[in-house]
């Protein structure tokens, strides 16, 4: 019997190769609306990064007057390819949102059903309203306070972080003086006079470029943190002999006597703790200062209260206390550079991935800053805060 091949003759014919088809680059359609919450002026991409967008064949929708508080002009943003709007809802309308702030609940009912927003989320002052009416337009939503990149760090966040550490030292630097109610010493080292005396509370990302920033001026500096690893680390990097320690009550109380300048950069899983007692702060030196970064987590000085930018100070028991929780605005400038810088690198992988889709099921990093996915909460610590129903983002993106 003879045999019999299961395959057919045209099977058995030499077929031609299936090359891999190229994936589609999809055109993304941006809309910056102007910044609405209480002295925020900083705006999510700068014309150069409209430029470069638009370069990629993107369209981007910019509202009149949002970049004004960066300092930057509809014309520079129409001259880079953007189309200026006079109308808040055209800006809403876009396929994908970026905000620095997330939107009110008027905001919200402008979007787009199924619209991709991009913002910052600061857990802390929102609320269940918020998170239903994103559920009810089917929003994907990215917390940029969220997005981890492939080594851990957050990298807006750790941005956002440095700017307020060197800002720190520089706002000190102007309480300090006698114009200011100060007690008109220099923050630095002159020859002949004292170098001024600086603790921080914290090593992280704002502890860490606070010290540069003092250290740089001539100040003493001296960190304080639970955390060894920090401190170690903190040490590394600023390659100068600095005094470090653990929060010891006697020890802590023994340098905030004699300092001129304090500094608050301690965060807390859910608020910041309170290591300085109103006891201690009554010891401190009349006309020294107090920069609470914390604050937006509750702040770590007992006697802090939220001040505004433009009312920034308040003094109590002849201490300056500067509270204003949202520094980065302060130099708007800078920040929305930093945070465009972050953004359009994104921005252009998630065309060049053909879609918000494929990016985020190839990138690990956008998965992390996501927490609404087509209308599905996906994160966990906002289900858990707000007792919402959740869902695994890896279970529903394939």
């Amino acid at each position: 019997m003879g045999y019999t091949s299961p395959f057919t003759k045209e099977q058995l014919m030499p077929q031609p190769e299936m090359l891999e088809i190229q994936k589609q680059k999809g055109e993304l359609f941006i809309g910056l609306p102007k910044e609405t919450h209480f002295e925020e002026k900083r705006i999510s991409l700068s014309p150069d990064a409209v430029s470069a967008l638009v370069a990629h064949g993107h369209r981007i929708v910019v509202e009149t007057g949002a970049g004004n508080g960066a300092n930057y002009s509809d014309k520079e943003y129409s001259d880079a390819g953007a189309k200026i709007s006079y109308d808040i809802k055209e800006a809403f309308a876009c396929n994908i949102v970026l905000k620095v702030e997330p939107p009110s609940l008027d905001e919200i009912k402008m979007l787009t059903p199924q619209a991709v927003l991009i913002s910052a989320l600061q857990l802390k002052t929102q609320n269940k309203k918020y998170f239903q009416a994103l559920a009810k337009k089917r929003i994907t939503a990215i917390a940029f306070d969220y997005i981890k990149d492939e080594h851990g760090v957050y990298p807006i966040v750790k941005s956002l972080s440095e700017i307020a550490g060197i800002a720190s030292m520089h706002i000190a630097a102007e309480l300090m003086t006698t114009s200011n109610g100060g007690n008109g010493l220099l923050l630095g080292n002159i020859g002949g006079v004292p170098p001024s005396d600086v603790v921080i509370l914290g090593a992280g990302t704002v502890g860490e470029f606070a010290a540069r920033s003092a250290i740089g001026l001539g100040a003493r500096v001296k960190v304080f943190d639970n955390s060894i690893t920090k401190l170690r680390k903190l040490q590394h990097c600023i390659q100068s002999p600095i005094y470090t320690s653990t929060v010891q009550p006697k020890t802590l109380a023994k340098a905030l006597m004699r300092c001129d300048v304090a500094i608050g950069a301690i965060r807390g899983k859910d608020r910041s703790p309170v290591i300085v007692t109103e006891g201690m702060i009554e010891q401190m030196k009349d006309g020294a200062v107090i920069v609470d970064v914390s604050i937006d987590r509750g702040g770590c000085f007992e006697t802090s209260k939220i001040t505004t930018h433009s009312k920034p100070t308040f003094n109590q028991h002849g201490v300056i206390h500067y509270c204003v929780p949202n520094i980065p605005s302060r130099y708007a400038r800078t920040a929305s550079v930093s945070i465009s810088n972050i953004f359009t690198p994104y921005l252009l992988d998630i065309a060049e991935e053909g879609g918000f889709e494929n990016a985020a099921r190839f990138d690990k990093s956008l998965r992390n800053g996501m927490y609404f996915y087509h209308g599905i909460l996906t994160n966990k610590t906002v289900a858990d805060w707000f007792d919402l129903p959740f869902s695994d983002i890896n279970l529903l993106i394939l």
